[in-house]
């Protein structure tokens, strides 16, 4: 079974997008970004999300109180991170998130997969240096919306890495779609820019999205 995620959701009818197709996940960037949203404009967007979706909050090397802060008032459910967060940045999160809230935030880790990382060794040692991390999730990107899919070859599918709840992500599209889940069989797929048109949430390829998606619940 796969889940899906659509991130960068701004706008009200972005959310009643979601409240009708029912991804799994959707996000809120707090980097910057074309999609970027403010504190009040998240908790005004999540107070009409159904609460069957997860709100994921996307952070670029953020202030822990911000997180904290999104995660104590319910506007977000999860934290993505895509900045240089290490893993003592992840335990303090963690260890903060339970002393404000009684809970734990979930967390997905963002790994990007570059062009530089020239052969399948050294991307493979790359994901291996946090296979013992205490993040609940990684996501897996050619960079941070950079709407690029990674050179799939550079990773192994049978390393250890892969014990991990796996999402996939970058330049994910309905033409590739269904490629990218029978290759890696992640946990979820995170897409974007795929799915919008001149910049903003496109419902018809949300819908098609979606049902390519429905094959694989």
């Amino acid at each position: 079974m796969v889940k899906i995620k659509i991130c960068g959701m701004r706008r009200l009818e972005d959310i009643e997008m979601a409240n009708k197709y029912k991804p799994d996940y959707i996000g809120f960037v707090f980097a910057e970004s074309p999609r970027k949203v403010s504190y009040e404009q998240a908790n005004e967007l999540s107070s009409h999300l159904d609460e069957d979706i997860v709100p994921v909050g996307v952070f670029v090397n953020e202030h822990m109180k911000l997180i904290v802060n999104l995660f104590k008032d319910g506007i977000i459910r999860m934290a993505q991170l895509h900045g240089d967060e290490d893993e003592n940045y992840i335990r303090n999160l963690k260890d903060k998130s339970i002393e404000e809230t009684g809970k734990e935030i979930p967390i997905i880790n963002a790994i990007e997969i570059k062009p530089n990382d020239v052969n399948c060794d050294n991307s493979n040692e790359k994901l291996l240096e946090w296979r013992d991390s205490s993040s609940d999730y990684f996501i897996l990107d050619s960079g941070k919306g950079s709407g690029k899919t990674f050179d799939w070859s550079l990773i192994d599918r049978n390393s250890e890495f892969f014990k991990n709840s796996i999402f996939l992500a970058g330049g994910l599209s309905s033409e590739n779609l269904t490629l990218a889940i029978d290759e890696f069989n992640p946990f979820a797929v995170d897409l974007s820019s795929s799915v919008e048109t001149d910049g903003f949430k496109d419902e018809e390829k949300i819908r098609e999205i979606i049902e390519i998606i429905d094959n694989y619940r």
